[in-house]
């Protein structure tokens, strides 16, 4: 019988064997990696979520007492907490912060952002409570409003209530409101709340969706004919095809429309729950770009200075959309294979902050504040949960 060291050593001496054949003939040889061990993952969430109940306001919400942005801030919390299979609605703190969310339900409108919401707030805050109130799994309960909602949500939608036919670059998208001009992130959102209420691809809203979505992307052809198109042509996606293209990576409206991750996995994501396939030249090349640029330790796509900006947005938006698209493992362009759940999870566990929390030190878009960030993190880890 062999000796457990001489055991090792022929295998180590296989390994180095195969890894030679492989690259004598041209075959790149991927070690396989360690699974993330599940007790990482369970240990960050848990210490996220008794943070989370820590710092929960007595109105049931989370964030400035004060300040309106309390009210999609809770959606995304509630969001996080429920996903993580952690805790259901039964839970008191999450079945308080349920309470707020139907305060904050507008009947004569149907929105679900509170009967004094500001209109720029109504979309984001609507999609995302949306979202937490299905994740609560009370289809009886919440069926009207979720209904209602879906119903106000598509009326903010830029067609031909707005006077805008498929051929200007507003049309399809979803903005801040009815009147501001329509981006990727507040499109992304709004379908994500259509497709958690069960509106399917062949709805008009999501096919007019696609139209807008697709001109977001970095990508001439049928599904793009804007002037700037072709310009960068790498299947990347901006933040706005709208009054003629915006992007994020620049401070400077004139800059190169470059794309980056958050929006680019948000334009895959986005165009999946359209209907659209893998074999898809929009897809395939959005994919291509992702192919060349995986990390978690950045926004892909940002020039260095602002490599961090809305990090914590990437990271839930890149789960989300590599669980939708069914990868369990991430092949980047040199054929390297990523446990792109462990590496989120080791990643998140590295920046959470001793009280549980997480923070974005690159404050942008509201990540400086822990109960949104933390619910960000929450939510990413949801779709990272070891399956073993």
């Amino acid at each position: 019988m062999k000796s457990r060291s001489t055991t090792v050593m022929l295998g180590i001496t296989f390994l180095s064997f195969l890894m030679i054949q492989g690259a004598m003939q041209g075959v790149i040889f991927t070690p396989i990696q360690a699974a993330q061990k599940p007790e990482d993952w369970n240990e960050t969430v848990e210490k996220g979520i008794a943070f989370l109940k820590k710092t929960q306001n007595r109105d049931g919400s989370w964030g400035p007492i004060d300040s309106p942005n309390k009210r999609g801030i809770t959606g995304v919390v509630v969001t996080g907490l429920l996903k993580t299979g952690k805790i259901d609605a039964s839970d008191p703190a999450v079945a308080k912060a349920l309470k707020y969310i139907e305060s904050l339900v507008n009947e004569k409108a149907g929105h679900i952002a509170g009967n004094d919401a500001k209109v720029g707030l109504q979309n984001y805050v609507t999609c995302i409570n949306v979202m937490a109130l299905q994740a609560a799994k009370q289809d009886e309960k919440y069926k009207k409003v979720i209904g209602n909602a879906v119903t106000f949500l598509k009326q903010l939608q830029w067609d031909d209530g707005e006077n805008k036919s498929e051929k200007d670059d507003f049309f399809g998208g979803a903005g801040y409101d009815s009147k501001s001009r329509p981006d990727l992130s507040n499109t992304q959102f709004f379908i994500d709340a259509l497709h958690d209420a069960g509106i399917g691809p062949d709805d008009p809203a999501l096919k007019k969706a696609l139209v807008f979505v697709s001109r977001c992307q970095n990508l001439k052809g049928e599904h793009n004919d804007r002037p700037w198109a072709g310009k960068i042509n790498d299947g990347s996606f901006i933040y706005s095809a709208a009054g003629g293209g915006s992007t994020k990576t620049s401070d400077d409206a004139n800059a190169p429309l470059t794309g980056y991750g958050s929006m680019t996995y948000a334009g895959i994501k986005s165009m999946i729950y359209c209907g659209v396939g893998k074999e898809d030249p929009r897809m395939k090349k959005a994919i291509e770009w992702l192919s060349a640029n995986y990390t978690v330790t950045k926004n892909p796509g940002m020039p260095p200075p602002f490599a961090e900006r809305g990090l914590f947005y990437y990271y839930h938006t890149m789960a989300k959309t590599l669980t939708v698209m069914e990868m369990e493992e991430f092949v980047d362009k040199k054929g390297v294979k990523h446990d792109w759940k462990s590496d989120l999870t080791q990643q998140l566990r590295k920046k959470q902050n001793p009280d549980g929390s997480w923070t974005n030190p690159t404050d942008r878009w509201m990540e400086g504040n822990p109960a949104l960030v933390t619910g960000y993190a929450l939510m990413t880890l949801a779709h990272c949960r070891p399956t073993k």
